[in-house]
């Protein structure tokens, strides 16, 4: 039998950095660690006569790495144990200490679902971004996309999710909530976002969606005839969202050739939605209630606006 060699940490005599740990390696450099820190500082447990608390950003390195590769409080834990990349991350040597259990990454959660901090953190991004030399051009492209929840009845409490809703797409019906976002028309930039159950209309949440200085807005059939609650968010605003069909008034030719040339722009509304269900795993909720579903919308929403724009903040480029 062949002896197995010695390969550990620093020994092996191969090794390939794998797409999980280039992933991570770069969101680490992207991540503005001390900015997030400071905004949830305040609310962290501090040192006192008990065990002190695990490092703050530790946690959040953790809360992060259960976000993007769909971990639960408890996988999450695992996994830490049995991949190197994410202990690397997550700055933790076996050697000398243990991964934060499952509990205190599910206490961490808490704390920042209720502090509403993952909508703070998305804030904070875009500060720092505009700060550092990104700027929001005159339009606009708002969209939503549902975040399917359970429907079946099957559990402790024989109900469904109380505070999700259900809503007809096309000849379907879905059973969720929704993400509203705003995203700027030349870049793509998600500057706006807000979370509801699935029965509330795209349009109603169209105020929400703006920052007040456009000159265009981009959407589709779902946001045409807003005009009054355009007017008021972005006085400045025209409407280029796509024209809709009615039963004795079908689209002219001219009028499908319009919509077109709108969707070309409208595209860039898609362009997070891709990670944040695809990649990220958010196609379907991870919990009960609207809050800690929205709280997980705004800090992937965040990091994804990191992913594509954060290179200024590292000081090595800055957007056109």
């Amino acid at each position: 039998m062949k002896q197995q060699a010695l390969a550990v940490n620093g020994f092996e005599a191969y090794r390939k950095t794998t797409r999980k740990a280039g992933f991570l390696s770069r969101m680490d450099k992207l991540i503005p660690w001390s900015e997030f820190c400071a905004v949830i500082e305040p609310f962290y447990p501090k040192a006192g006569n008990g065990r002190p608390p695990v490092g703050l950003e530790r946690m959040l390195r953790m809360y992060f790495i259960a976000n993007w590769f769909h971990l639960s409080d408890e996988a999450c834990e695992d996994a830490l144990y049995g991949t190197q990349s994410f202990r690397e991350f997550c700055r933790i040597d076996l050697g000398r200490e243990r991964v934060p259990d499952e509990t205190t990454l599910m206490n961490f959660r808490h704390l920042l679902e209720q502090r509403n901090l993952g909508a703070a953190m998305f804030a904070k991004v875009g500060e720092l971004l505009l700060a550092n030399g990104m700027k929001l051009s005159g339009g606009t492209i708002v969209d939503a996309t549902i975040i399917a929840a359970p429907s079946s009845t099957k559990n402790a409490d024989n109900a469904r999710d109380p505070e999700m809703r259900q809503t007809k797409k096309g000849n379907q019906w879905h059973f969720g909530m929704k993400v509203h976002i705003g995203v700027d028309s030349r870049s793509g930039l998600t500057h706006s976002a807000t979370v509801t159950p699935a029965n509330v209309h795209d349009s109603q949440e169209l105020p929400n969606l703006l920052h007040g200085n456009e000159n265009r807005l981009y959407g589709d059939s779902a946001y045409a005839n807003q005009k009054g609650a355009l007017k008021q968010a972005a006085p400045k605003a025209k409407d280029f969202t796509n024209k809709r069909a009615y039963r004795n008034t079908p689209l002219t030719d001219a009028d499908k050739e319009t919509n077109r040339r709108k969707s070309q722009v409208r595209a860039k509304v898609e362009h997070p939605f891709r990670p944040l269900k695809s990649i990220y795993g958010f196609a379907k909720v991870r919990y009960r209630g609207l809050l800690k579903n929205a709280n997980r919308a705004f800090a992937m929403l965040a990091l994804i606006n990191l992913d594509k724009w954060g290179l200024p903040l590292t000081g090595q480029v800055r957007p056109a």
